[in-house]
């Protein structure tokens, strides 16, 4: 399934006709989602006029949510508005795929607004293609002309909105005087040459993406929102060379991580004992674990959950559980990721304080957070590491220790579980 967010636009509803012609061919659903921001007075008109066009004309499903920003929303509150939407719908329906309608004229604005911000190389390399969590942009090739000009011969209903033409924002600034003085002094070459840096800024990234696959000294581990890699190897490389892998290994794992802050990385994990964290900002956080540096984004700690049935699957942070119903092996081990229990009420859920539990074939009651910290979970993991609990009893903590309660007796039928971490 594939989200298509479309805003009324001309961009947008040229999207919203070429992927209709598309998907039968590709075998894709698709549901359209829009955003009203109820930032100017038009805006739940033009919620009823893109939900009439993509059911009447597309017989496609819109899900519609207004945000209320009102009228003095900046671009930036307007933009983490919307795609915090478009990322709640996409977990709600199960959608592979976010697809937006950014094209050239989008893309060479990008550049120049990063290049005036003093953006490194990945910033100038404007928006790829394919973005983390399915995003999809295939229009990039295509110049904003070229898509009104489809919507006009599809005779699409379209909507110009407002704000695209207030030069209060900065992007409407660029679009409605720099660059047009920048074409016009250059002859018309402005955003050719635009296009151009993001294309050789591109090259440099995936360059340096390449060079982590050809250090295998560095050991680099990379779940979503996370990575690690080997304090001695990176120790190994003159420092600017280890903060550009570091920033390259960031972005892999969907992080953004600032010159500045890959710098203090470096010399972080030069000097750091096991156990210390470094706090780099905006929830980013470095930790020396023995001989890893594990850098972390911010993430929420899961909720409880219970795991009810005698099958099934569930998410818990970067980790995937199944269970089923199985016969019970005629020896379970302590630290690995599948265990047996006997069958009954489960849940999964964060450590809690005060965790204490018997280690499957030891003596006395040992803290949860001791066993995290002996199985090597770096420090800023710990909270989110997931715990297999009955009645508030913790019995298992998966890839670390297996306790003895709920221990099934071999032969009879069991509760197989498999934990799997993310990458």
């Amino acid at each position: 399934m594939a989200l298509l967010a479309v805003s009324g636009g001309p961009d947008s509803m040229a999207l919203l006709d070429l992927c209709a012609q598309l998907a039968p061919e590709r075998r894709l659903a698709l549901v359209v989602v829009h955003a009203d921001h109820g930032i100017h007075a038009r805006s739940a008109e033009i919620a009823r006029q893109v939900e009439r066009v993509a059911r009447e004309r597309y017989r496609l499903e819109t899900v519609s949510r207004g945000l209320d920003l009102g009228a003095g929303a900046s671009e930036t509150a307007a933009r983490d508005a919307r795609y915090a939407l478009f990322r709640a719908v996409q977990a709600e329906r199960g959608a592979r795929w976010l697809v937006t309608a950014h094209q050239a004229d989008d893309q060479a604005e990008t550049v120049l607004l990063r290049l005036l911000r003093g953006s490194a190389p990945a910033g100038l390399a404007g928006m790829v293609p394919l973005g983390p969590g399915g995003l999809v942009r295939p229009l990039l090739p295509f110049r904003r002309a070229e898509l009104a000009a489809h919507a006009r011969e599809a005779e699409l209903p379209v909507f110009e909105d407002p704000a695209n033409a207030d030069q209060r924002h900065t992007r409407a600034w660029l679009r409605q005087t720099i660059l047009p003085l920048l074409e016009q002094r250059l002859g018309g070459e402005a955003q050719a040459s635009l296009l151009s840096v993001a294309q050789h800024a591109a090259a440099e990234v995936a360059a340096w993406d390449a060079a982590l696959d050809a250090l295998p000294a560095l050991d680099l581990q990379v779940a979503d929102g996370r990575f690690d890699v080997a304090r001695p190897a990176l120790a190994g490389y003159d420092s600017a060379l280890a903060a550009r892998l570091l920033r390259a290994a960031a972005r892999r794992a969907g992080i953004v991580l600032a010159p500045s802050g890959a710098a203090r990385m470096v010399a972080f994990s030069a000097r750091a004992a096991s156990g210390k964290a470094l706090e780099v900002g905006e929830g980013l956080t470095a930790q020396a674990a023995f001989d890893r540096l594990v850098v972390s984004g911010a993430t929420e700690i899961p909720p409880a959950a219970s795991l009810a049935g005698e099958a099934g699957q569930r998410t818990f942070g970067r980790f995937q559980l199944s269970w089923r119903q199985e016969q019970a092996p005629d020896a379970i081990e302590r630290s690995g990721w599948t265990t047996w229990l006997e069958p009954g009420p489960l849940e999964v859920r964060p450590p809690a304080t005060g965790d204490r539990m018997v280690p499957l074939g030891g003596v006395g009651r040992r803290a949860v957070s001791r066993l995290l910290m002996e199985g090597r979970v770096p420090r800023a993991e710990r909270s989110r590491w997931p715990v297999v609990a009955r009645a508030g009893e913790p019995i298992w903590v998966p890839g670390v220790c297996r306790g003895q309660p709920a221990l099934p007796a071999p032969g009879t039928l069991a509760v197989r579980m498999d934990i799997a971490p993310a990458g």
